[in-house]
């Protein structure tokens, strides 16, 4: 209820109904046909944030149960990214593009102490370092899987010339998978000039220390740029040697 924080209270279910009422408008008014998931995703968010809030301190108390936690976050993440690329279960293969991108960067900053080994700590880095991987992770997937579809003939063309599939394969998708880093390079590049993300805000209305927030910020972003960039890399290569695909026995 401090000055410095959200008011929780009437307040905030007011403002969070009016935010979810201007979304579903402007979606009606587009005929964006997103108007239902917006409701759908805002009920969830508050049902699923209010049942971690509600666990989240027994959590982070055992470290085993924080690694537990973390685990759960790569499952969920595993399962989204593979439904967003594709109905066939060779969209599983997400979980190797989330988790090479992830584990790296979790070592590197922990093993630094950049980031000190409490799951306290540990859980929201992760949390952020994940689902940054699992966002890079779809839209490559998407990107590319459509790609070679649209582009059936290019790829052809490029077997009839001798390339092997694989190089074929990304011929045709490279490019247009690598436009998944675009936002997180975006964000990076305008840090402080265009907008204040979430690990600075939160860490500067926790502690009032604009320094610590900064630092808290640079390392999320630059964790967040390397673990979707080797993301994607990993992304690209598979659906490139059709581990991941849209149709069983079919490369794109």
């Amino acid at each position: 209820m401090g000055g410095s924080t959200v008011v929780v209270g009437w307040q905030l279910a007011v403002a969070l109904a009016a935010l979810v009422a201007l979304a579903v408008g402007a979606a009606a008014l587009g005929r964006l046909r997103t108007a239902t998931g917006t409701v759908v995703a805002a009920l969830r968010a508050v049902a699923q944030l209010a049942a971690v809030s509600a666990i989240i301190l027994a959590v982070v108390r055992s470290w085993w149960a924080t690694v537990l936690f973390v685990l759960v976050m790569v499952a969920v993440a595993t399962w989204t990214s593979a439904r967003r690329m594709t109905r066939d279960r060779s969209g599983g293969h997400a979980g190797a593009a989330i988790l090479l991108g992830v584990v790296p960067v979790l070592a590197i900053v922990l093993g630094a102490g950049a980031v000190p080994l409490t799951g306290i700590a540990v859980v929201p880095v992760a949390g952020i370092v994940i689902g940054g991987a699992m966002s890079a992770t779809s839209v490559a997937g998407r990107r590319a899987l459509d790609q070679l579809e649209e582009r059936r003939g290019e790829y052809e063309a490029a077997l009839s010339l001798g390339l092997l599939d694989r190089d074929a394969a990304l011929l045709v998708v490279r490019r247009s998978a690598s436009d998944a880093l675009v936002p997180a390079l975006d964000q990076t590049r305008t840090v402080g000039l265009v907008t204040l993300p979430g690990a600075f805000v939160g860490v500067l209305l926790g502690s009032g220390d604009p320094i610590r927030a900064g630092a808290a910020q640079v390392l999320v972003l630059i964790g967040l740029l390397a673990a979707e960039t080797v993301a994607v890399l990993v992304t690209v290569e598979l659906v490139a040697r059709g581990r991941i695909r849209r149709t069983a026995g079919h490369r794109a």
